[in-house]
């Protein structure tokens, strides 16, 4: 695969009120489910994290927000800044249940687009996506700007949406369940029932 995969793992987890990247799903902690997956597609993983120690297990190259405590747009820029790649496929750390069909599906539709980002039941997933590495100085712009959204920045690029309905060519698993974000307690809970379903 001629891309790069970053995992962002900042946030603070305020709603978990643990790490939700180190929580355990069937015996593996969250952040190793989705690099394990991901290694089957990617040869290069780049973790972006302020906080490499607790990381170190997962062998992966890890690199530091160049501007700490600015949120996923600083994950971003950060990962998109250490990729050797041209196009590079972004995870958040929350998402136990990523998809390497549908990563892939998104690197080849990439193409002349700057960024390639899901649309699922009407709700766009920028933190399941791919974005052009030739960005970061876009990124860093936005920042600097003071504008953090992710919907700033996209709102100034070239960017392909593609809709569950577009994806679901491409693969027949379950949106709802690719795109699950685990962000609360009850969402763990949740993410194991299924995950366990899957043994």
């Amino acid at each position: 695969m001629k891309a790069a995969a970053i995992i962002l793992a900042g946030g603070k987890s305020s709603r978990m009120g643990t790490n939700k990247a180190l929580l355990k799903i069937n015996e593996k902690t969250n952040i190793e489910r989705i690099a394990d997956t991901l290694k089957l597609l990617f040869d290069d993983i780049i973790l972006v994290t302020n906080d490499s120690e607790q990381y170190e297990f997962l062998g992966l190259r890890m690199v530091p927000d160049q501007f700490p405590g600015m949120g996923p747009l600083a994950g971003v820029h950060a990962g998109l800044s250490a990729s050797d790649y041209d196009v590079n496929f972004i995870v958040a750390c929350d998402m136990p249940f990523v998809s390497t069909e549908l990563a892939e599906a998104l690197v080849n539709n990439c193409g002349h687009y700057d960024a390639v980002i899901p649309v699922i039941n009407g709700k766009q997933h920028p933190l399941f996506a791919v974005f052009q590495k030739n960005l970061v100085e876009e990124v860093a712009a936005c920042i600097e700007a003071g504008r953090l959204r992710m919907k700033h920045l996209l709102d100034q690029l070239n960017v392909l949406y593609v809709t569950e309905t577009e994806l679901q060519t491409y693969s027949h698993l379950d949106m709802e369940r690719v795109f699950f974000n685990m962000n609360r307690p009850n969402e763990y809970e949740e993410a194991k029932k299924w995950a366990e379903k899957d043994i």
